[in-house]
């Protein structure tokens, strides 16, 4: 796959067929979009192209809220990759872009860089400055410029309106099990392996203290998981906890896994974290004693959930 990381970056002399949005989280409703795409590639020879906007566009037009995502943008062309989409176009998205009326959008990007032949968009989609054009000025402007418009209906989306917010609504609850029917996979967190105070050490339980360095991914709420876990191109599995640890004291939220049947010297390592289920909240128990009674009943959870995977 060819990245460009603006539009003027890209010129084409061949058609493409072309859809664009966010792409957080690369959800269901996603899914079916590039898959669409790749299907109407061979029935009209034009090649894939997906644009693509970071900073999320309400991290822009909306300064007074921050917006938590649910892929970083490594993860985001990562996904899109996987795919098998010929182009993919990441555009910085500021206020000037925002500005584009909706017909200077469609001539300037569409047409004259992206010489598009056909555009395939979600039903609810809208576009343009303060977002004032939806799908049948799309069809109006395809007319005009020659190229195609097909919608993608609710109905087409397997009958689930699949929404971004929906997923990170589940996560803000800890309900990684629903975000993963939402997305169609376990949701992920990737960081570094960094120091820690290693006290799960102590008590039996040695951790891997993981450091998120984007501060706008979203990490799900407080609490234990089960988890897959990659590192070292291994595929293992543990159980984490996100939270400040209140049993020994802790002030500072961490995300600390502890993984089965596993020994390596991981410091500075890229690890993915992979939310399988929620265990239980975080706990303050009053003593380390009963801190260690929690933590083994929740190794024999984790072990036996793994066991039916």
């Amino acid at each position: 796959m060819n990245v460009f990381h603006s539009v003027q970056a890209f010129k084409s002399t061949k058609k493409t067929i072309v859809t664009l949005g966010t792409f957080d989280g690369m959800h269901i409703g996603h899914q079916a979009i590039l898959n669409k795409l790749k299907l109407q590639k061979k029935i009209y020879g034009y090649q894939t192209l997906v644009l693509t906007f970071f900073p999320h566009p309400r991290m822009v037009l909306k300064t007074d809220h921050q917006i938590s995502l649910l892929n970083t943008i490594d993860e985001r062309i990562k996904q899109i990759e996987n795919f098998g989409i010929d182009h993919l176009v990441v555009q910085e998205f500021t206020q000037e872009f925002a500005n584009l009326s909706a017909e200077e959008f469609v001539k300037k990007i569409l047409v004259d860089q992206f010489n598009i032949g056909k555009i395939i968009i979600g039903y609810d989609h809208r576009f343009g400055k303060n977002r004032s054009a939806d799908i049948h000025d799309l069809i109006k402007f395809g007319n005009k410029y020659h190229f195609d418009v097909e919608q993608i209906s609710a109905e087409e989306l397997n009958d689930v309106s699949v929404s971004s917010t929906k997923i990170r609504k589940a996560l803000t609850e800890g309900d990684v099990a629903l975000a993963k029917t939402y997305l169609g996979y376990p949701y992920t967190v990737s960081g570094k392996v960094v120091s820690g105070k290693q006290l799960g050490r102590t008590i039996g339980y040695p951790t891997a203290n993981v450091q998120v360095v984007e501060d706008y991914k979203l990490i799900p709420a407080i609490g234990v998981y089960v988890v897959g876990v990659t590192v070292k191109g291994r595929d293992l599995y543990g159980m984490l906890s996100i939270g400040t640890n209140p049993t020994v004291g802790g002030i500072e939220k961490t995300i600390e896994v502890n993984i089965f049947d596993f020994n390596d010297d991981i410091y500075n390592e890229e690890i993915t974290i992979h939310f399988l289920t929620k265990i239980r909240n975080e706990e303050n128990f009053g003593s380390v004693d009963l801190l260690i009674e929690a933590l083994k009943k929740d190794e024999t959870y984790s072990r036996n959930f793994i066991k039916k995977l």
